[in-house]
């Protein structure tokens, strides 16, 4: 499955930003020319978590395990541009599925694993996939089993259970692989529109690749990094952040999820982690407790990422002038967006919080910002509009839609994302809202009209919708705004999230918040005014305190 065209292909291939390589192809490289050195390393509570040691893998070992991978999936009937879904947790098993899945020419459709049934069938459906790949439990969740349940005319593969993998069983002999081809689509990642539809986002080799050398250059990554990754390996954060960067410099990559601060800790010492990103919620803990950082020894790590959320200026301050661990803020997406704000250039705290340096001649990828009336570009400093993008790194469009009003003329991504230009010479912007209708829960994006609809389905309800609220460690959580039917007892917050999870929703979208509202605020063409739902709930949230 190859979505770009062939002038696009070759104009950026003519200019250096895209090539020949494969996510596959580097890997076989690596395991020739360092096979003994660290790959891939699972968290030191990996048994806790899934029933499985930990696995530690050289180069070589990853690249033998690999084969077999896709020796076992071939056989089990995937093949070149199959759709799989796949639903693991931060273990080495799942990059080794990202490995033998482009070896085999298959996709890889990546979904985090507090998914449901409502979230896996509709992802499914628009996939039109004949196999799932995921593992038999875990911690509580059991993963394999819920996703046969949900998808009975799948073939739901359990690593571990239904393919056992190990790095001493003998390679079996290779056969015929399909030809490498870098433009190739190996993703199909996941993101929620405004219409509650979840869209696919497929990306190629060249496109994550472009990418990946984004990111290793905002955070001067080389090929002796030991990076430590707590970000689920199915979005921007994790794949454009680590896993490639990985994939193109042959470093070190040792794997955290979910989030525990203690092993998170124990890990950047005994690992002797040389760089991360981590969520800014993790960030914003660790540089209140100074106690607990002066308990590690941090002197192998040489600076820290974070973004998806807000960042806080005093935080910044605190790792780049206390601990001596300059901050870098990332801004992605998983459509593309791949800007930056370095310690280089953008200095100050304040700065680097929120204020993004746009590309500039030469750069790989192109921006512009749009007045949101007319259409027009914007220079002047201080004027805000809608921010552009195309380029290496950008896709081609989402998975069977239409695409109307994705790209403008020209070819340029609509981000969504408000910017205010803020400096005369349009080198720099920061983000000051989103022209899109999205919630942005700690980094996880929530489309608010499926949840409308969700909860409006509920007979005690005259209607309902969701809005967000700030919240200081996730950046915005969620209240469900309803209006009960006459003579109707009120719900709690407890039932409307009881309803939801009976319809199979994950359990990050549950809103925290009820208010029940006499009416819902609309404007003259019946459409609700989330905007003043969110204006009526500060207010209450002000009035309490």
């Amino acid at each position: 499955m190859i979505t770009s065209s062939k002038q696009r292909i070759d104009k950026l291939t003519a200019a250096g930003h895209w090539g020949h390589d494969t996510m596959h192809g580097l890997l076989e490289s690596h395991a020739a020319n360092q096979p003994k050195k660290l790959a891939l390393k699972d968290q030191p509570d990996r048994e806790s978590l899934t029933g499985h040691p930990p696995l530690e893998l050289s180069w070589g070992e990853t690249n033998h395990m690999v084969r077999n991978l896709a020796i076992s999936l071939r056989a089990a009937g995937i093949g070149e541009d199959d759709k799989v879904v796949v639903q693991l947790p931060n273990i080495a098993e799942l990059a080794l599925v990202y490995f033998a899945l482009s070896k085999l020419g298959a996709i890889v459709s990546p979904v985090p694993v507090q998914y449901g049934s409502h979230e896996l069938q509709k992802i499914a459906k628009v996939l039109d996939s004949k196999f799932l790949i995921s593992i038999d439990h875990f911690k509580d969740l059991k993963l394999a089993e819920t996703a046969k349940a949900a998808l009975p005319d799948l073939t739901v593969i359990s690593l571990n259970q239904d393919i056992k993998l190990d790095a001493k069983t003998p390679a079996e002999q290779d056969t015929q692989w399909p030809a490498d081809d870098a433009n190739r689509t190996i993703t199909i990642c996941w993101t929620s529109g405004t219409t509650g539809t979840p869209k696919g986002v497929p990306r190629s080799h060249n496109m994550w690749l472009a990418t990946g050398r984004k990111s290793l250059a905002a955070g001067s990554y080389t090929k002796d990094e030991v990076l430590l990754n707590p970000f689920p390996l199915v979005n921007m954060a994790a794949l454009g952040g680590f896993m490639f960067p990985t994939v193109i410099l042959g470093c070190s990559l040792v794997l955290h999820h979910p989030i525990n601060v203690p092993v998170f800790l124990d890990q950047l010492q005994k690992e002797k982690i040389t760089y991360t990103l981590a969520p800014p919620a993790l960030l914003n803990q660790l540089a209140k407790s100074e106690e607990m950082w002066n308990q590690y020894d941090f002197s192998a790590l040489r600076a820290v990422g974070s973004g998806s959320a807000p960042l806080a200026p005093w935080m910044i301050d605190k790792f780049d002038n206390e601990y001596g661990k300059p901050v870098t803020n990332y801004y992605g997406s998983n459509e593309g967006i791949a800007l930056y704000a370095t310690p280089q250039s953008a200095p100050t705290p304040e700065m680097r919080a929120s204020v993004f340096g746009l590309p500039q001649a030469g750069d790989s990828i192109f921006t512009k910002v749009i007045n949101t009336e007319t259409g027009e570009d914007i220079i002047g400093a201080g004027e805000r509009g809608e921010l552009l993008i195309a380029g290496a790194t950008v896709f081609d469009g989402y998975l069977d839609h239409d695409n109307e009003g994705v790209f403008n003329k020209d070819g340029y991504f609509h981000t969504g994302d408000l910017v205010e230009i803020t400096d005369s010479d349009g080198r720099n912007c920061k983000i000051v809202g989103r022209c899109k209708d999205i919630i942005n829960r700690g980094g996880m994006k929530i489309s608010p009209a499926e949840l409308d609809v969700a909860i409006e389905q509920h007979a005690s309800l005259e209607e309902a919708a969701v809005c967000s609220y700030p919240d200081e460690r996730l950046g915005e959580k969620i209240c469900a705004c309803i209006v009960m039917k006459a003579g109707q007892e009120p719900l709690t917050l407890e039932l409307v999230n009881a309803f939801l999870l009976e319809q199979g929703f994950a359990k990050f979208k549950l809103p925290e918040r009820l208010e029940i509202l006499d009416s819902l605020p609309r404007n003259a063409l019946a459409k609700v005014q989330r905007f003043t739902l969110e204006d009526i709930v500060k207010e209450k949230i002000k009035q309490e305190g």
